[in-house]
């Protein structure tokens, strides 16, 4: 018995230290945290394409007289606007690092997921590491272009015709051949 209560106990722990393992790793660090590494030439200037993106601006752009009208008195945080204008906006505070703001809009982490398990440098550098910490990886353009349509599509009071090919032009970031 005294065996069994100690395996018992022992079990208990370590499946409460793996629990807390797991959830430090599900957090949203920011674009800050992101362009610190993107924003090299070396990375392909990755945060300059996002901060020229209306994605950067998707948050700003709830709080104009033109989305006043079309919201038609729905406040800022209704969450079928924030869906697509708003990363982490439906998430607990806890799973939003220090630096993550939600009003930088559709972030890096909107596609690649929360980056606290793969923001690391060394992580980083080897692509498989990356995606086995966490990183979102896409196979194909159809998969790039599936996560795209979760928001441009006719849902959206101000959808126009999406032409995935024109506008992943407008902001693909692929990390440059060495």
């Amino acid at each position: 018995m005294k065996y069994l209560t100690s395996i018992l106990i022992l079990f208990t722990f370590l499946l409460f230290s793996f629990s807390t393992m797991l959830a430090k790793d599900i957090t949203f660090v920011g674009s800050k945290k992101c362009g610190m590494c993107h924003k090299k030439d070396s990375a392909g200037k990755q945060l300059k394409i996002w901060q020229d993106s209306k994605h950067a601006n998707a948050f700003k752009t709830l709080q104009s007289a033109k989305a006043d009208s079309i919201a038609k008195g729905k406040a800022v945080e209704d969450p079928n606007c924030l869906k697509c204008h708003a990363t982490g906006y439906d998430l607990d505070a806890k799973m939003l690092g220090k630096d993550f703001k939600i009003e930088q809009g559709v972030q890096c982490e909107t596609c690649h997921g929360a980056g606290s398990g793969y923001k690391s440098k060394k992580t980083m550098k080897d692509h498989a590491k990356s995606v086995a910490a966490g990183m979102v990886e896409y196979k194909d353009q159809k998969a790039v272009e599936a996560q795209c349509v979760t928001c441009h599509n006719d849902k959206s009071p101000t959808f126009k015709a999406f032409d995935f090919e024109k506008r992943w032009a407008e902001i693909a970031h692929p990390v440059p051949k060495k």
